[in-house]
Order: structure tokens, then C-alpha cells, then sequence
């Protein structure tokens, strides 16, 4: 066996997986076919619980670094409905953070060097098969090809995944038959604003609005997320004479050129930085676990509209590393891999739904002007409870997993809501800082003996936190290590039974090496 795991695709999921299993004493080699870091900003933000969760890894502080924007949102677009999130009062329920995916991808390689692992640049895997003790990959490098056999195989490979395709797993779902042009362009007078359009003039148009502007012939929005920095995008309602050449790269004129069919009049957009091509899917892997072979981020899912990919594969990252590592030391409980599959195909299914809506009202205002159902939309998300709902949807926020026990308390399943601690020292804390090493924190919000003494049989795999809290949510609180909730309760009632559940047999020997030390260095 050359290692334990090999993890296809150095882009966001694959690193931050990369580093999970790292803290979690596993060393995964890392397959990328580029020979260098991408430039290209397929992404410019991240929004939703996956700001909380990088956080809990230490992560945000570095993430946040530069960004134009990083705060909660008092506004944001759902489809072309604004949901105005101030009127939910102090806790927003979303955070974002713009950040162009190629300085994610540095700061999530830093962290990961930092880590000592290993990552394969300009290494493209050809060939993959699968028996029951191992996974073999077959890769050409700079030296030539060569084998490697591997305890598992993960596929953080993108939409096209090879992993994917290999390993025979299904990818069934649609493609919306329009093109998005879009790109990067270099401006003067760009802000970089979240909210406002900038202030362009098109002649036989008028003025750019914030958000899409519409014709009978197709959409075209021009906002800027960067100081500096015009994000375009243009999408025709009829394909263009002689259709599109997805063979040839995009050019200039060509995005220019789509802007004057749809507006009628050319955009001042500035000189050209980055220039793509894109068409909207809504799919789903019909497996994200296939024997040795598992899925992540966009090869199990891609979304028709609102932005959700990062979110969501970054978080299956958090979810799949300390299970898989569990698996590797051999003290997972039964069932404990398969429920990767389980959670992050329901986390799936509720952000394709919301992004099914948003895709379906936008073809409605495409189609009709005055189309009924966004206007009542609009009018139903005034109001709080349906406004939070959607929300939280777009969030994650609203992902609750199944969790062990009869009646399970109303946090378990849930992300653990960031409480301020106080710790015996009588430090205040926040339990984002339990969370760096990665590691199951069972929190004793009421110095209660007998919680501690349940949870005594497993202190080898799970830490023990006695702390203060002005409102405690209960008087203890089992959190796993992606940071969502296993148990909550009053009493020491159902914890054995999801210290078991989710951390293996008491007293059974952990095998793995130590992991790193549990703050990473910044």
C-alpha cells in the first residue's frame, strides 16, 4: 500500500480535505493535474456556513484577510427577489466573505503545507479500478507514468470528474441550454461595492441596474465585488448567429458583441482579465460512496444558480474527513463512512432545491414581465418566518441531520451555535477556538459529574471542556468534529449511546499516529 488516501483535485475541496485528514493523523497524497495553481476566479466569495465552519479551523482570520466584504448581509438576492435580511434583527443568518477562488486555493495550500502534506502538481490521474482491500490509480507525472495503490480514493475533480466517470457512477440531472459569457475586467472606477452597479452608461439602454438587466433578448449584469474590478456576465435568450464554438476560448469581442445583441449598445466594461464560458446543470451523483471510492464538491453536485457550490463541497469536506480518518484507524462505528454519503446527499437535495427555485423564477421573469409568482414571492418574504426560512435554506443553516435517540434535543443535527465561554481560568472564549485540532469536544456547561463521568470511557478520542455560559442551550453539548451537534441534553440520558454512535465502542485502541499540533499555524 503506497498510502491511505489519494485525493483527486487540489481546488478548495480537495485541499481543505486534504487538511482534515492531516489533523486527523492521516497523510493523503493530493493528485493535480495543473502544474500550477489555477488563476482563473471561478468563484469570488463564499457565503453561508462554510464562513463559521473555517472558523472553526482556524481558517477566517487568513480567508478574511483583503476581502472588500466580510460580515453578515443586510441584503441578498434571491433569484431577483432582495431578501432583506435586517429584518431579522442582530444575528444575520448569512455571512460572506469575497475572496477570489484563486487566494482561497493559496491560503488553503499554505495551511495545508503547513500540515506537511503531500500535493502532486501537474500529476493527471489516467486510470482508476478497485478491489476489496485497495484502490489503484494509474497517474502520468513529470517523470513519467506510474502506479498508486491506495487505501481509498476520493474525487474532488470537478464537474467533469474523472473519478467520477471511472469509478461508474451515474451523474443524472439537466443542462440548461443557454450560454452564460461572463469574465473579469479591469476599471478604474470600479468600488467594489457588494450592492451597487456600477455607475455605467450603455447608449440606446440607459443606465446599468444592480442586479440582472433584462431585454426581450436575454440578461446582462455588470457589478463589482473587487476595487478595480467589473464582474460581467451576459446571458442570450436565442443563441447567437452560427451558434457557439465551446472548442474556442472566449474573446472579448465576442462578450461584447453578445452585450450589444441583448442591450442594443456596447458596455464600457474595460480591459479583459479573465474570460469564460458557462452553462447551468442541476445534478446529483447517484453515489457518493462506491466501494473505496468516495465523492466531494462539485463531482457530486452542481447547482442551477445562487452560488452554492463552495458552500456546500467545502462542507463536505468537514463532513467526510474525520469519518473517513475514523474508518483508516479502525475505530469507526458501523455505519460511519455510509453516513457521509446519507448527510451530504440530504444537504444536496435541500440546496438543489433553493437553487431549482431561484433557476425556475428567473426563466419566469425571462419569460413573462409580469409574472405572478415572483411578485407574491416577494410579498411573502417580508415576512419573518418565511424570509428566515429561505435564508437558512441558502445558508445551510436549515440542513438538520438525523442524530441517535428518541427525541433528540432541538440543537442536535444542527451546527453548534457559537456560544461564549467562559473557561475556568476564567479566559472568555468562543467555541470556534475548541474547534482547530479537529478533534469531538464533549462541553459541560454546568460542571455536572456525572456527564463527565459517561463520557470517561471514550477521553481518548473525545476532549472534555467544563466551561460558563451566560445562556447555556443545555447543560451539555456533544459536538463532532465538522462542528455539528450529536447530542444536547440536561442529563447524562442517550450521551453513551451517541458517544457510541458516532465515536466507536469505549475503550477500544486508537491505532493512528498523533495528528498536528491543534492550532495550525496561521
Amino acid at each position: 500500500m503506497d498510502t491511505d488516501v489519494v485525493i483527486v483535485g487540489a481546488g478548495p475541496t480537495g485541499l481543505l480535505l486534504a487538511c482534515e485528514l492531516r489533523l486527523a493523523g492521516v497523510r493523503p497524497i493530493v493528485l493535480e493535474r495543473r502544474p500550477e495553481p489555477s488563476g482563473t476566479p471561478k468563484a469570488n466569495g463564499l457565503g453561508g456556513q462554510i464562513v463559521r465552519l473555517l472558523d472553526h479551523r482556524g481558517l477566517l482570520a487568513p480567508v478574511r484577510e483583503g476581502s472588500p466584504y466580510a460580515g453578515q448581509v443586510p441584503t441578498f438576492p434571491f433569484a431577483q427577489i432582495p431578501l432583506e435580511l435586517s429584518r431579522l434583527g442582530d444575528d444575520l443568518p448569512l455571512d460572506v466573505v469575497l475572496i477570489q477562488q484563486p487566494r482561497l486555493e493559496r491560503v488553503l495550500a499554505d495551511r495545508a503545507a503547513a500540515l506537511d502534506t503531500e500535493i502532486r502538481r501537474g500529476h493527471r490521474m489516467t486510470a482508476l479500478s478497485q478491489d476489496g482491500e485497495a484502490v489503484t490509480l494509474t497517474a502520468d507525472g513529470p517523470d513519467g507514468t506510474y502506479r498508486l495503490r491506495a487505501r481509498y480514493a476520493v474525487g474532488c475533480d470537478g464537474a467533469n470528474s474523472p473519478v467520477r466517470g471511472l469509478a461508474g457512477i451515474g451523474f443524472p440531472g439537466t443542462t440548461d441550454p443557454g450560454v452564460v459569457l461572463l469574465g473579469h475586467f479591469r476599471a478604474t472606477e470600479a468600488t467594489g461595492d457588494l450592492y451597487e452597479a456600477p455607475d455605467i452608461e450603455v447608449p440606446g439602454y440607459g443606465r446599468l441596474r444592480p442586479g440582472w438587466n433584462r431585454t426581450p433578448r436575454g440578461r446582462v449584469t455588470v457589478t463589482s465585488l473587487h476595487p478595480g474590478v467589473h464582474v460581467a456576465a451576459v446571458r442570450e435568450n436565442a443563441p447567437p448567429p452560427g451558434g457557439y464554438d465551446d472548442d474556442a476560448p472566449v474573446t472579448f469581442a465576442d462578450v461584447q458583441a453578445a452585450m450589444v445583441r441583448v442591450l442594443g449598445g456596447e458596455v464600457p466594461l474595460g480591459e479583459p482579465i479573465w474570460l469564460s464560458r458557462t452553462t447551468t446543470q442541476a445534478r446529483v451523483a447517484e453515489r457518493f460512496v462506491a466501494g473505496r471510492v468516495l465523492l466531494a464538491g462539485d463531482a457530486a453536485h452542481l447547482f442551477p444558480a445562487g452560488g452554492a457550490a463552495l458552500n456546500v463541497g467545502m462542507t463536505d469536506a468537514l463532513n467526510l474527513g474525520w469519518k473517513l480518518a475514523a474508518t483508516l484507524r479502525g475505530d469507526a462505528p458501523e455505519g460511519l463512512l455510509a453516513s457521509y454519503a446519507t448527510e451530504r446527499g440530504h444537504a444536496a437535495e435541500r440546496t438543489m432545491l433553493q437553487t431549482r427555485v431561484q433557476a425556475e423564477l428567473e426563466r419566469l421573469e425571462e419569460e413573462a414581465a409580469d409574472a405572478a409568482i415572483p411578485r407574491l414571492l416577494t410579498e411573502l418574504l417580508t415576512y419573518e418566518r418565511p424570509l428566515r426560512h429561505v435564508a437558512e435554506l441558502m445558508s445551510g443553516a436549515g440542513v438538520r441531520y438525523a442524530m441517535t435517540g428518541v427525541d433528540p434535543h432541538q440543537l442536535a443535527g444542527r451546527l453548534v451555535p457559537e456560544l461564549r465561554l467562559t473557561m475556568p481560568t476564567g479566559e472568555e472564549r468562543l467555541v470556534a477556538g475548541l474547534m482547530w485540532a479537529a478533534r469531538p469536544v464533549l462541553l459541560d456547561l454546568a460542571g455536572d459529574a456525572d456527564l463527565r463521568q459517561v463520557a470517561g470511557p471514550w477521553r481518548d478520542r473525545v476532549d472534555v471542556v467544563t466551561a460558563g455560559c451566560a445562556r447555556p442551550p443545555a447543560r451539555a453539548v456533544l459536538i463532532r468534529p465538522d462542528g455539528y451537534v450529536a447530542w444536547a441534553g440536561d442529563t447524562p440520558d442517550g450521551l453513551a449511546e451517541a458517544l457510541a454512535a458516532w465515536f466507536g465502542t469505549a475503550g477500544e485502541p486508537v491505532t493512528a499516529t498523533p495528528g498536528p499540533p491543534a492550532r495550525p499555524a496561521r
